[in-house]
């Protein structure tokens, strides 16, 4: 099963920098899910350095921001404070919320075939319906281009 535009997202529950968070928790609250391949590499830290940099703008627009990966909460919260992100890192280990959102795909690494992460963004609106979707992200000027699309939901 996987998510579709328009849809409400089932309710899901995910470990956090910050403990647990649960998507019926944040009801009233627009929230934006990115997933990316892995902490501390090149794309990876530019996409979360432009969504921590606009973090006060989607803040105000009453917008949460959770990045995610498969990678370790102990990497997690290196990657976190090295960053100094406002937002938390979801550690999707067992991959539920990556198979949820369809993220991961076949890809070519080293000339073998592997399965990983596809940089994709989620939008979800304050009653829990996905409302938009960016898939095969460009990491440079993509938090921009979520940001215009929370201020367009806002207003």
């Amino acid at each position: 099963m996987s998510v579709t535009v328009g849809q409400p997202v089932p309710d899901f529950s995910a470990v956090t920098t910050d403990g647990t968070a649960r998507l019926s928790e944040l009801r009233g609250h627009l929230v934006i899910l990115y997933f990316y391949p892995k902490d501390h590499t090149s794309g990876c830290t530019v996409e979360g350095q432009q969504f921590r940099d606009l973090h006060d703008r989607f803040a105000a627009l009453n917008a949460v921001v959770f990045g995610a990966s498969r990678d370790s909460m102990r990497s997690h919260d290196r990657f976190r404070a090295q960053q100094s992100f406002p937002f938390h890192l979801i550690a999707d280990t067992d991959q539920a919320l990556c198979q949820l959102f369809g993220v991961l795909q076949p890809k070519k690494m080293y000339g073998k075939d592997v399965v990983g992460v596809q940089r994709s963004t989620f939008l979800i609106d304050s009653q829990g319906v996905l409302r938009r979707e960016w898939r095969k992200v460009k990491p440079d000027g993509h938090a921009a281009e979520v940001l215009a699309a929370v201020e367009s939901l806002a207003s």
